[in-house]
C-alpha cells in the first residue's frame, strides 16, 4: 500500500504559479488532506486508500468568491522515475456547478 502521510501534491505541468497545493495524511486505510492556493481559499478531503494505493474520497472547497463546491474523486497512483507519485484523478463536482473530468497531480519534494 502507498503511504500518503505527509506528502504534498499540486497540479502536474504547472509552473511555480499560485496553484492549489494539497497536504495528505494517512492512518491505516483512512486518508485526509487540506488544500489551498490559486482561487481556492480552503479545501479539504477525506476518504480511503485501497491496498493498490487508489484513493476514493469526497472533497469540499471554498473559492475566493465565497462559493462552496463539493464532489468526489478516484485517484490512481503512478510511481515516477524519481520516486515521486503522480495521481490521475477522475473527479465529479456536484451542482450548482456540476461537472466531471480528469486531472493530474504530482508530488512536490521539499
Amino acid at each position: 500500500m502507498v503511504n500518503y502521510d505527509g506528502r504534498t501534491f499540486r497540479v502536474a505541468g504547472e509552473g511555480a504559479a499560485d496553484v492549489p497545493r494539497a497536504r495528505y495524511h494517512q492512518d491505516g486505510s483512512v486518508v485526509w488532506g487540506d488544500f489551498s492556493g490559486g482561487h481556492v481559499r480552503r479545501g479539504s478531503l477525506a476518504g480511503t486508500c485501497s491496498p493498490d494505493g487508489t484513493l476514493h474520497f469526497a472533497y469540499c472547497m471554498v473559492y475566493d468568491s465565497g462559493e462552496v463546491v463539493s464532489g468526489c474523486c478516484r485517484s490512481t497512483p503512478q510511481l515516477l522515475d524519481d520516486g515521486r507519485i503522480r495521481l490521475t484523478e477522475q473527479w465529479e463536482r456536484y451542482a450548482p456547478r456540476a461537472d466531471r473530468g480528469v486531472s493530474y497531480l504530482e508530488e512536490i519534494h521539499h
